[in-house]
């Protein structure tokens, strides 16, 4: 085997993790948050852009908001998951760039003063972190339930604002029972990858 990650950390990581459908009731804390965020922060995103920002739905007042949202199938379980959080873009992260990308500081202008490639931007790197940070859930040994089932401009109108771009909404927590539902296949190397 040529990976060097200890074949454990493989399994939690990737070969046994899934998709929760189901919770325990032990809380989610916002250490674990934290200390989830801490490890993500470190993947890459162009220009350092980092533009994913997390909005933990924690009151039971906005969780009953949020499962109003979301597709019929995605209700129960959104209502039961120990914790949920929505991820979204942030459009303006330009803001930013100066203090993110400090030897180029001039990038916030010269590539992302208009608003659509802002967004184009924003919408890739976010979804790339939101990868992280599903695979940082993995890490902190809780399961994430990623989820596009949702009213996208309702959430943004409910619980973001005209510049953040919703993306997915994660249940997280400790899996529950019946959590899983069977392993679907995956596309072999030979389907997936083409040397030139």
């Amino acid at each position: 085997m040529s990976l060097v990650l200890d074949p454990a950390a493989q399994d939690l990581l990737f070969r046994e993790a899934r998709t929760a459908n189901t919770f325990t009731d032990e809380p989610v804390t916002d250490e674990q948050v934290q200390a989830i965020y801490d490890l993500v922060k470190y993947g890459p995103t162009a220009f350092n852009q980092s533009p994913l920002r997390v909005t933990l739905v924690r009151s039971p007042e906005a969780r009953e908001r949020l499962v109003q949202l979301m597709a019929e199938g995605n209700r129960p379980k959104t209502a039961a998951a120990p914790l949920v959080a929505i991820l979204s873009a942030d459009n303006e992260f330009h803001e930013e760039l100066p203090q993110l990308f400090p030897h180029f500081p001039e990038a916030k202008d010269a590539f992302f003063s208009e608003r659509p490639v802002r967004e184009g931007a924003a919408g890739l790197n976010a979804a790339l972190q939101a990868a992280y940070f599903i695979v940082g859930v993995r890490a902190a040994g809780l399961a994430a339930g990623p989820m596009t089932g949702f009213d996208f401009e309702g959430v943004r109108k409910e619980f973001l604002d005209d510049d953040h771009t919703a993306l997915m909404v994660v249940n997280i927590g400790r899996p529950g029972p019946d959590a899983w539902f069977p392993r679907s296949p995956r596309l072999e190397y030979d389907q997936v990858v083409t040397t030139v």
